[in-house]
């Protein structure tokens, strides 16, 4: 409970906040209107051409913080478009990053709490289960009072126990490892392995059973790739967490030991693998899954009894898709090589370093060390700002049909079903001007491009009063106002819910890969389908009121970046269904090797100083094209949207020496603005497939012709190659 004290003093820091922000709003405002006097009186009779509409406003304001005009932009145009933003950006100590469109994640933030906060009056069973999970959540108070025998009850009668917990007492009679790995899978806790139900690859109209290895590798490979500081922060959670949760600590150093040991060989050994045996697929049946895989665990009996957990009862010719079947090979030997104390205390751990977040307060502490060391953060989010966003990842649908219903205006979505239309039509005229796809992969490509499928906003069901299907699909969530029973029913949920939709028909219309209140947008080969949901049409993205060169620059690029990756190296392998079929020719398919050693080679070259790291240009080679492509596609869709709608779109105020087209470069370099701690950087680096912000602008930009021509730029300066790296 919070002293009247703490709620006056954090009142008084409110109101001082409230207080800071009114002025540095005011100041804002009057510089606006200075400007606009001073364009005034440079125009004169020409101040029709100005937009002083309160969106533009806000955008002239950001972008005049943003832009470094002591910066030649053929030299380099992040540093041109975001060098003043960079300079005065501040890392918020709960994050390690700080970015242009974090604005979006903040407004989120705010407006769910709102929501959820906020017991209306809804009728229906699903939002009053949101409520609850919430309202479960935020009673810290609760929390400390229930302690953690809920989870200690898990751990000893469902999972066999902890080992370290319980020192030389544990009886490794009852190790039971295929158990232990199907009760963990029950909980969403794919540690080893993965399964789940998504579309057939050969047949997007069904679904079909999807095993493969889990994130330990990458997760591994983060964590030994940070250095000596995160290894030794990694030890203390651990040596924290089992000595909270046990009287008898005789065997945490030697567990801890033999735990590290079994991390670092397992570690040493993955990273000899060949990169290829990633790519691998086998289609097999269950019936012939363990025969096909040849290990020590059962693979198929794994499988069958994973899905009567959902009530699904397997037949023989399921189909199963294995995906880097040497890896799951690998994985298997590994662990048949250790002994059942350190097979038990590993996934153990695994599953309570997960948990440890949903405890009491010392537990959590526990983890935000962690968390602190391994992100460069310095504190950890309010418990609102927690709450509100372990119930949108849990609740998804439900939370944004309340998000849909009071901040959505539905006449945007009209406006982004038009602008991917326009982007498609230029990526396909580009399609047409390809220098190195033959006449018969083309004809291919443009009826793919015309079938792709594009979802705006959110499904359609959540824009209507009608309830019925949400309570349908969230029939089985309710919620007490224990907070540890709520996590432990969600996981399990989740995981039931995944594995029942095999037997499911594929509904086109379903969202079942993101959520419309998720900050994202996806491409899904396997539908031929891009989605891109409601949060994000907000500034600097995307804005009703906003000139078109604005748009363009922002949540356009995004949608020509989705659409691109159809057509690449994963892409040629799904036809316009989504199917998986080359539909290359062998001509086309060696072209496009040649000129994507080009942008290979190109960001090979890029180093992020900040760490002194390279770019790594295969990792990153389909981002890296997505992006490239996804510039040229918007810019012509804007400029064809231009010739239609002439003198449409109005300058911004203390912005007016810039034309249209310049506007959409400066926007489009503007939302990639970005500022990361080192631990950040380097996790960033080693985890995500894409580029670092800094090289998404300057990359695709130096590439551009028509960015040459709008700046003034010649092939040779910093932001101009010579040899300029075409894709499309």
């Amino acid at each position: 409970m919070q002293s009247d004290l703490e709620v006056n003093t954090l009142h008084r820091k409110k109101n001082h906040f409230y207080a800071i922000t009114i002025i540095l709003l005011l100041i804002s405002v009057i510089l606006l209107l200075i400007l606009y006097v001073i364009e005034i009186s440079k125009t004169k009779d020409n101040t029709n051409d100005l937009c002083l509409t309160p969106y533009c406003i806000k955008a002239a304001n950001y972008l005049l913080e943003s832009i470094d005009e002591t910066i030649d932009p053929c030299e380099n145009f992040y540093e041109f478009a975001c060098g003043k933003w960079i300079k005065n950006a501040i890392i918020p100590p709960e994050s390690g990053e700080e970015r242009s469109i974090s604005q979006i994640v903040k407004q989120l933030q705010h407006s769910l709490i709102n929501l959820l906060a906020s017991n209306g009056t809804e009728k229906s069973k699903a939002i009053m289960n949101a409520h609850r999970l919430y309202n479960s959540c935020i009673d810290e108070d609760a929390i400390e009072k229930e302690g953690i025998d809920a989870i200690l009850s898990l751990v000893n009668q469902e999972l066999g126990g902890w080992p370290v917990l319980q020192g030389s007492t544990w009886n490794e009679t009852k190790y039971d490892f295929d158990r232990l790995i199907l009760k963990l899978s029950e909980y969403n806790n794919y540690i080893l392995f993965t399964v789940k139900t998504d579309v057939d690859e050969t047949n997007s109209f069904i679904r079909n059973i999807h095993l493969g290895p889990s994130n330990i590798v990458s997760e591994n490979l983060i964590h030994f790739s940070k250095g000596i500081k995160v290894l030794n922060a990694y030890e203390t959670f651990f040596e924290n967490l089992t000595r909270a949760l046990t009287n008898d600590s005789s065997t945490i150093d030697n567990d801890l030991v033999d735990l590290l040991k079994f991390e670092t060989d397992f570690f040493q050994q993955y990273i000899t693998q060949d990169r290829l045996v990633f790519n691998d697929t086998i289609r097999t049946t269950i019936n012939n899954l363990s025969h096909t895989m040849n290990t020590s665990f059962d693979f198929s009996n794994y499988v069958r009894r994973l899905y009567l957990f959902a009530n699904i009862s397997l037949v023989d010719t399921d189909i199963v898709t294995v995906y880097a079947p040497n890896i799951l090979r690998f994985i298997s030997s590994i662990i048949d090589q250790q002994s059942p104390r350190t097979v038990q205390n590993y996934l153990i751990w695994r599953f309570m370093m997960n948990r440890a977040a949903h405890m009491p307060k010392r537990f959590r502490n526990m983890s935000q060390q962690y968390v602190r060391t391994f992100h460069g953060t310095t504190s950890e989010e309010s418990r609102a700002v927690t709450c509100a966003y372990y119930v949108n990842t849990a609740m998804g649908l439900v939370v944004s049909k309340l998000y849909v219903k009071k901040y959505f205006y539905k006449d945007a979505r009209a406006e982004a079903i038009e602008m991917v239309n326009n982007i498609r039509n230029a990526f396909i005229t580009m399609v047409n001007h390809s220098i190195w796809m033959d006449s018969e992969s083309k004809i291919i490509a443009i009826e793919k491009a015309r079938n792709l499928r594009a979802k705006i906003g959110y499904p359609g069901y959540l824009g209507n009063d009608d309830m019925a299907k949400l309570d349908r699909d969230y029939a089985e969530y309710n919620f007490n106002s224990s907070y540890m029973h709520n996590v432990l029913s969600v996981i399990r949920l989740y995981s039931k819910g995944s594995l029942q939709m095999l037997r499911h028909v594929v509904d086109e219309d379903d969202w079942m890969d993101i959520s419309p209140t998720q900050v994202n947008a996806i491409h899904k080969l396997t539908t031929n389908e891009i989605t891109f949901p409601t949060v994000i049409f907000q500034a600097p993205l995307f804005d009703k009121q906003a000139p078109k060169y604005l748009n363009y620059g922002g949540i356009g690029v995004f949608m020509g970046h989705e659409i691109a990756h159809g057509f690449g190296d994963e892409g040629k392998d799904h036809n316009m269904y989504g199917h998986k079929f080359s539909w290359w020719t062998k001509e086309t398919g060696k072209a496009f090797d040649v000129h994507k050693e080009c942008i290979i080679e190109q960001y090979d070259n890029y180093t992020v100083t900040q760490v002194n790291r390279q770019v790594k240009g295969i990792k990153t080679q389909d981002e890296n094209i997505a992006d490239d492509a996804a510039l040229k596609q918007s810019f012509f869709a804007y400029q064809q949207w231009a010739k239609v709608h002439k003198n449409v779109d109005k300058k911004l105020p203390g912005l007016t020496k810039y034309s249209a087209e310049q506007m959409f470069f400066l926007n489009f370099g503007h939302v990639w603005c970005t500022k990361m701690t080192d631990e950040s950087i380097l996790s960033y680096l080693i985890s995500d497939k894409h580029s670092p912000e800094r090289f998404r602008v300057n990359g695709p930009t130096s590439n551009f012709v028509e960015f040459d021509r709008v700046f003034g730029c010649k092939p040779g300066q910093g932001n101009s190659r010579v040899n300029k790296c075409n894709v499309w």
